[in-house]
């Protein structure tokens, strides 16, 4: 049996919408339901929801076979997995923001603003750049505003937000889409059926 992990959310629903349309269908999983664990018997295959971030976690562990992760999720966390294809779905970008009327003094520590403290600090290592790192849990276009911060390192899809709140980005730092990953232990012995599957999705 192939295990899949899938993101619950929008981005998770827009991968599933690859699969179905690929023949891989899970009878229910778009439903408004609380249901997890979807099987196709016929398939022999297994689909279930998890966390956005716990998806590495499961397919790093061998629970599930295959994912479907924000390329963001697998910057901060770097598991131990094959990224094997970008499944060109949730595509935006990871940035740098900061007030319209920010101005940079390098010869100060730079407060930076973050869920993704990994990727925060391996961008500004590069830049040789000393920073302090505050990690929030969302809403952080108020750390900038209010003055916690001087900085945000964050997701931006439209920009809106940061318009909306008088910030603008200032340096892009990757480009972001879903990955499919898999098991590097279930690729050596699944691989066939993975690679079928990466063909079918991408078509």
């Amino acid at each position: 049996m192939i295990n899949i992990a899938l993101p619950k959310g929008r981005l998770g629903e827009k991968v599933y919408k690859l699969f179905a349309a690929a023949g891989y269908e899970f009878p229910g999983m778009l439903d408004n339901n609380r249901r997890l664990v979807f099987e196709n018997e016929k398939l022999n295959m297994r689909c279930f929801w998890v966390k956005p971030f716990d998806v590495p976690v499961y397919v790093e562990r061998g629970t599930a076979d295959i994912g479907a992760a924000g390329k963001d999720i697998l910057l901060e966390r770097s598991p131990d997995v094959y990224e094997l294809a970008d499944l060109k779905a949730g595509f935006c970008r990871m940035a740098v923001a900061a007030k319209n009327d920010f101005i940079d003094e390098p010869e100060k520590i730079l407060r930076v603003a973050t869920e993704f403290p990994n990727i925060a600090q391996n961008y500004y290592f590069s830049l040789g750049r000393e920073i302090d790192i505050i990690t929030l849990r969302g809403s952080l276009e108020l750390a900038p505003v209010l003055g916690l911060s001087d900085v945000i390192v964050d997701i931006v899809e439209t920009g809106t937000t940061l318009r909306e709140n008088n910030l603008s980005v200032i340096n892009f730092i990757a480009d972001l889409s879903a990955r499919l990953i898999a098991n590097k232990s279930a690729y050596k012995f699944k691989g066939e059926e993975i690679n079928k599957i990466i063909s079918e999705i991408s078509k």
